[in-house]
């Protein structure tokens, strides 16, 4: 029997017990359609509309029924949040408004500056809510300066619980300063607190006040147009407009950029732009004359002097503790008539550093920017400073008057000076050598410099009036640079250590030497001074170092050797004792070695800073072998390396 055969006979099987089981219960289905003609199938969209089927119907109306619901919950909500907003606004509640609270200042609006001024502040509370924890805050400007932002007076005063309904008035003594004029302005603050809340709310007024008179005077007489490099003289006067006496009076006078400070009379108190004036009586004047110059400046700009006056601070005596009065002055910086620009070896700056052995090209060079010629142009110099030299001044077509250290060129020695048209430019020129910085009769020089100014003026010719005189001015300062030593010697029978090994050095066998390095120094004080070297690869840094508290160290991985000997004041070595390190390294030279005379450390590099001519220095030493010239006590030509 094959295998479908096999599988037929199964399925039989199966019906059979199916057909004679208990548990079997046959199915009927309706497959008549004749007897079922309202049941169809198939919707006759041709003959008629389609039917909605039954369900479909439930979920439509259900989810209706849940929009409806939403609807009226929503109408009721919004019912409910009217009537609640009615009731807060027609019936009261705990809420405060900002609206119903009234703050009146009730004073004079015109004050003199330095004399009390009575203010009535009055708080109205017009909620239906008390106002709990009230504090007053009163702001206004401590002193008379311009910018009132820079010093607040703050005054807080507690009022405890402001009834609704009630009427609060308290009372404010203030003392205000400023200038003449000025307005100053008086901030009210109100802060507090509502029942159920920790929340802090404030109410603000402002109330402005204005000074008619100051308790004292300040007045500034200065030029109102400068050129560059040109003195100027700053006369300021005060004068006390109180009733009754002024204690510790202070005046200060705050520069702008560009100017430099040359002298003022009386000197100045504290720094260079603070003076004290002592106690003042009613009526007392005083006058400060501030002489200086505007330099590193170019024509357009602009540039503010501020004065202020106030009495001095308790806490330090150079600072004014409350302004009474200030004042600004603005100068506008334009380019001059008759141009002069100073040059010191082709540069033309304000300072110049150079060593003592340089000596200085001096270059004037002169330029008229008018639209007409000036007659007559005399140009004078003159050099100051302790490290000027007169014996070495060489003047070209000029005069060098030895009495007044003063160089004259005019037409009398130079005839281009007689007549310059408009817009011509020339120059004149000297040459000047530094003095040395020390020498057994006058010893050492302190700050070294060299100083030189030059004026120049000329007439211009006016029809049908007197010729008008026209100046101009330049300045340059010549600081001279220490003459910082620097020496490196390498010791073998000298030094502070004890060295060993064969000299001269012998191949295979280990030799020692002490480096030593010595600083010196002149005029200026030298500051973040160090030296810096490297050993070659066949020199061992032993370790030793003398002295013991010098910072020198060595870094094995660079072979690098740092010294930091942080400064070297003036005079050492020259007139005190000099800075020293002295360390120790080893050789052993190789056989390939023999014959020649090996480095043992390489070149040196001193660098530091000098403090008065404001320039770095630096000094560098070459390398040193094992011939060892520097050590007197070592035999000549004994430096080669033997078998």
């Amino acid at each position: 029997m094959s295998l479908n055969d096999k599988n037929k006979l199964n399925r039989l099987e199966e019906l059979k017990s199916k057909l004679f089981s208990k548990n079997y219960h046959t199915r009927v289905e309706q497959r008549d359609g004749f007897s079922h003609t309202g049941k169809k199938e198939v919707v006759d969209s041709w003959n008629s509309p389609e039917k909605i089927e039954p369900d479909f119907e439930n979920k439509f109306f259900m989810k209706t029924s849940m929009f409806k619901k939403l609807f009226i919950f929503s109408i009721v909500f919004f019912a409910l949040t009217l009537l609640y907003a009615g009731y807060v606004f027609f019936a009261g509640s705990n809420t405060v408004s900002n609206d119903n609270i009234e703050i009146s200042i009730l004073g004079n609006n015109f004050t003199a500056g330095g004399e009390t001024l009575d203010l009535i502040v009055g708080i109205i509370n017009k909620n239906s809510s008390p106002l709990d924890l009230v504090d007053l805050v009163v702001e206004y400007p401590r002193g008379g300066a311009s910018d009132s932002s820079t010093e607040t007076e703050r005054l807080r005063q507690s009022l405890g619980t402001i009834p609704a309904g009630a009427v609060r008035n308290e009372n404010l003594k203030l003392v205000l300063f400023g200038e003449q004029g000025s307005i100053r302005p008086i901030k009210i603050t109100l802060e507090y607190r509502v029942a159920g809340s920790n929340a802090i709310f404030i109410k603000e007024k402002l109330y402005n006040v204005n000074i008619n008179s100051t308790p004292i005077n300040l007045s500034i007489d200065a030029p109102s147009s400068i050129s560059p490099n040109q003195t100027i003289t700053l006369n300021i006067k005060t004068t006390l407009n109180a009733s009754k006496p002024a204690e510790k009076m202070l005046v200060k006078l705050d520069y702008p950029v560009g100017f430099q400070f040359i002298k003022s009379a009386p000197a100045p108190s504290y720094s260079n732009n603070i003076w004290s004036l002592g106690d003042l009586a009613p009526g007392a004047e005083h006058s400060i004359a501030i002489t200086g110059k505007m330099v590193d400046v170019f024509d357009g700009e602009e540039k503010t002097f501020n004065v202020s006056s106030g009495s001095q601070s308790a806490s330090s005596k150079s600072i004014i503790g409350v302004v009474f009065n200030s004042l600004r002055h603005t100068v506008t910086v334009s380019k001059p008539f008759i141009e002069a620009n100073l040059y010191v070896n082709g540069e033309n700056a304000r300072e110049y550093a150079v060593d003592a052995k340089t000596p200085l090209n001096i270059e004037v060079r002169y330029t008229n920017n008018l639209d007409t010629k000036v007659d007559d142009l005399k140009i004078r110099a003159k050099i100051s400073g302790n490290a000027f030299n007169e014996k070495t001044v060489n003047v070209q077509r000029g005069y060098y008057d030895s009495s007044k250290d003063t160089i004259t060129w005019d037409k009398t020695y130079n005839s281009r000076l007689r007549e310059v048209n408009p817009g011509d430019s020339d120059s004149v020129s000297f040459s000047v050598s530094p003095l040395s910085l020390f020498s057994p009769e006058e010893g050492l020089l302190s700050s070294p410099a060299i100083n030189i100014e030059v004026d120049i003026e000329g007439s211009q010719a006016i029809e049908g009036v007197d010729s008008k005189i026209l100046e101009s001015s330049s300045s340059a300062a010549v600081k001279i640079i220490s003459d910082v030593g620097f020496s490196s010697k390498a010791l073998y029978y000298s030094g502070p250590f004890t060295n060993s090994g064969p000299i001269p050095p012998k191949a295979e066998t280990e030799t020692t030497y002490t480096i030593l390095w010595t600083l010196s120094n002149t005029s200026n004080s030298i500051s973040d001074v160090e030296v810096n070297s490297t050993l070659p690869p066949w020199v061992t840094f032993e370790g030793s170092i003398s002295p013991a508290a010098e910072d020198l160290s060595y870094n094995a991985s660079t072979r690098s050797i740092q010294w930091k000997a942080d400064r070297i004041p003036r005079g050492a070595g020259v007139t005190g004792t000099a800075r020293s390190a002295a360390f120790k390294i080893s050789l052993k030279p190789s056989g390939s070695d023999v014959g020649s005379t090996p480095t043992i450390i390489n070149t040196a590099i001193l660098t530091g800073h000098d403090d008065f001519a404001n320039v770095d220095v630096r000094v560098v030493k070459g390398a040193l072998n094992t011939r060892l010239e520097s050590d007197p006590a070592f035999p000549k030509n004994g430096g080669n390396v033997v078998p």
